[in-house]
């Protein structure tokens, strides 16, 4: 797919579909010369009740300019246009587009009260990325690619390039980060291993230049990550720690300090010896889409070249049942010294992090995000809509939240007070790796936040949000648009 940002007026554009924007049914002064050259079509088209004034609602007709029937597709923004209409009418406009049989589109870039050109462009862009994504490469018979070539954004003013760039560049380098996490997320477990993870680190680590280390089972063991390799002990598959860092502030001793990120990545999970049920053990290949996550992030972050220090860390590993796998009832020692009765096996994802959330204090971080498909707890609490949100700061839990209301990617944060750490009491370790039915998805972060005490930290459980079920069942490149913009703002707060 080609972009382009074309100082063109709608009139003059050159493409099989026209489409034309609107925030209510009155035509900006932007369009009255192709009205006026189309005979008024276009304001009977704009006022009429097919095409109404909801978000999102997309009416097409062909204009007569000059003898030659031009195909137009007006899109209503909603007549008190906001981010959030926004997202919903491009990604509506998307949808549409990627599904037709146009080859070529221009999009006439609305000018709207309280939104800045660079976030529209970037809602296009990213909009249009997303929805053409195809997951086929198992495919013996794919479905067609997508007629859809080439994109134009049409400026009103030159005074406004600058911005309408920056937001392309930014939505398409979100949008790319997005299809990455789903591509790893929809692969099978057969195929996307913990090797898996790590060749895909090491791709881009030699794309991007970031330095790529990979720790081993016996690394693992010499630095006492003992907690992580319990959970591994019952596959074939090796586990691996695998570490990217891209220094976009500098790496030297005044380098800013980083921000870590931290993904989940058990590449397929049965439960262990608490076996799952098998019905939808099939989408248990989704649990490594916090591991999917930070790459497709630090992708994004790599193509925007923000000047910030990122570090992505991965733990990940197999959980499967077998002879040697840890049991119900066994205690194992974290590498932070902390030992960990096991009372459900099932609950592994804390037992890789705690290990992996130790190590990441040796690169003095300035915060620390772990995201992670982590309990179905978070799911009967929140939906589908809304990922899980924790931290042991404030600052950090307002910036991770304001990022996902900006993107529509939206968090909620949930309490992680001490009364809940009474639920992880052990009568034979220093805590259980799960605390009962009640407040689930908060005690797996009351465990965590027990490994966190040096650093500001954060944890996003998108249990419920990293993937969907039923007849649109994929990966969904959630939350990479969070952490992105949460990126963004750390470097325009230092501004």
């Amino acid at each position: 797919m080609e972009f382009s940002i074309n100082l063109t007026a709608p009139e003059k554009a050159a493409a099989d579909c026209l489409v034309l924007p609107l925030a209510g049914a009155k035509l900006p002064a932007s369009l009255a010369k192709l009205d006026e050259r189309a005979g008024g079509w276009l304001t009977q088209l704009a006022g009429s009740a097919e095409f109404g004034d909801k978000a999102g609602s997309l009416l097409a007709g062909y204009l007569p300019i000059d003898n030659q029937p031009q195909k137009v597709l007006l899109l209503q923004l909603g007549k008190d246009a906001n981010v959030t209409t926004l997202r919903k009418s491009f990604e509506a406009l998307a949808r549409t587009l990627v599904q037709g049989k146009s080859a070529s589109a221009a999009i006439a870039l609305p000018a709207l009260k309280g939104i800045a050109s660079d976030d529209v462009a970037a809602t296009i862009a990213q909009a249009i990325t997303f929805e053409s994504y195809r997951f086929t490469q198992f495919k013996s018979e794919p479905e067609p690619a997508p007629v859809l070539a080439s994109i134009a954004l049409l400026l009103g003013k030159k005074g406004e390039q600058k911005g309408a760039e920056e937001g392309l560049a930014r939505g398409l380098a979100i949008g790319h980060g997005m299809n990455l996490t789903r591509d790893l997320g929809n692969l099978p477990g057969n195929v996307c291993t913990p090797t898996r993870l790590a060749d895909e680190a090491a791709l881009l680590a030699e794309r991007f230049h970031l330095k790529l280390t990979v720790l081993e089972e016996a690394d693992m063991d010499a630095l006492g990550m003992g907690s992580l390799l319990s959970v591994a002990k019952g596959s074939t598959q090796p586990p691996k720690l695998i570490v990217l860092e891209y220094f976009g502030a500098g790496d030297g001793k005044k380098a800013a300090r980083p921000a870590v990120l931290v993904g989940k990545g058990i590449t397929f999970d049965s439960g262990g010896i608490s076996l799952k049920p098998g019905e939808g053990m099939d989408e248990m290949k989704y649990d490594m889409c916090g591991a999917a996550t930070v790459l497709g992030t630090l992708r994004a972050v790599c193509e925007l070249a923000l000047p910030v220090n990122v570090i992505g860390v991965i733990p990940t590993c197999e959980n499967m049942p077998a002879g040697n796998a840890v049991k119900p009832g066994d205690v194992v020692r974290s590498m932070s010294g902390q030992t960990i009765e096991i009372l459900n096996t099932d609950a592994e994802g804390r037992l890789i992090l705690c290990d992996a959330l130790t190590y990441v204090a040796k690169f003095d971080p300035d915060v620390v995000v772990d995201i992670a498909t982590l309990t179905g707890a978070c799911i009967i609490a929140l939906g589908h809509h809304t990922s899980g949100l924790f931290a042991n700061d404030d600052a950090l839990a307002d910036a991770l939240y304001a990022a996902g209301q900006h993107t529509g990617d939206k968090a909620w944060r949930l309490p992680i007070w001490d009364e809940y750490q009474e639920q992880l009491k052990s009568n034979f370790a220093d805590m259980a790796n799960i605390g009962g039915r009640p407040a689930g998805s908060i005690t797996a972060a009351a465990f965590l936040a027990r490994f966190t005490r040096d650093y500001r930290w954060a944890h996003l459980d998108i249990a419920g949000t990293a993937w969907k079920s039923g007849a649109a069942k994929g990966a969904t490149g959630r939350p990479v648009p969070l952490l992105v913009e949460f990126l963004r703002q750390r470097v325009a707060k230092k501004k």
